[in-house]
């Protein structure tokens, strides 16, 4: 599930397309009609969705019966900045890509610009992305993996973005191999 562009589900094509990861998407969901990801997906032939309800307990219960219709293994939030319920919690394996070192710069309100823009004024001299599963809490389940990049006093927070962004394509491709070989 995401909200936004798109890239982290580029590079997942990619790796698939490229015979790199043995995967599939079986669907592409967004809580944004605009997302340009549903058109990345829609150029690769991935089936997409648009969440239609606004709550929290009517998002659980229109996306449990979406997914019922669909193999799926895995759920790869990329930018999808919702809480997730209980029902899908209960049934799926779900994880998250965070762009910091978590629990540093987690939880609610926390997420893209607004996390490398605290780690910038936080002067921290390391950032990196976290790949971690998802609990009832903003970036609170178990931590996956976490790929640590030293930040120099020039780098402003366009610069640290771009640095994790980088890093974190790579860690999700490869947290996905591990998943697809049985090892997650």
């Amino acid at each position: 599930m995401l909200h936004g562009s798109g890239t982290t589900l580029e590079s997942i094509i990619s790796a698939i397309n490229n015979n790199e990861l043995n995967a599939r998407i079986n669907l592409v969901v967004s809580d944004n009609p605009n997302a340009y990801a549903l058109e990345r997906a829609q150029n690769n032939d991935i089936e997409t969705y648009i969440i239609q309800n606004k709550t929290p307990e009517e998002r659980d219960i229109e996306l449990a019966k979406i997914l019922d219709n669909y193999d799926i293994d895995l759920i790869v939030l990329a930018g999808y900045l919702k809480i997730i319920g209980n029902r899908l919690l209960e049934k799926y394996k779900i994880i998250n890509t965070h762009p910091s070192l978590l629990p540093k710069f987690g939880g609610p309100g926390m997420y893209g610009m607004k996390v490398h823009t605290a780690v910038w004024e936080a002067h921290e001299k390391f950032s990196g992305p976290t790949i971690h599963f998802v609990n009832a809490e903003y970036d609170k389940g178990n931590i996956i993996t976490q790929t640590k990049i030293e930040i120099k006093e020039t780098d402003t927070p366009t610069v640290i973005s771009a640095k994790v962004q980088a890093i974190e394509k790579i860690q999700l491709v490869e947290i996905l191999k591990q998943f697809a070989n049985g090892n997650l």
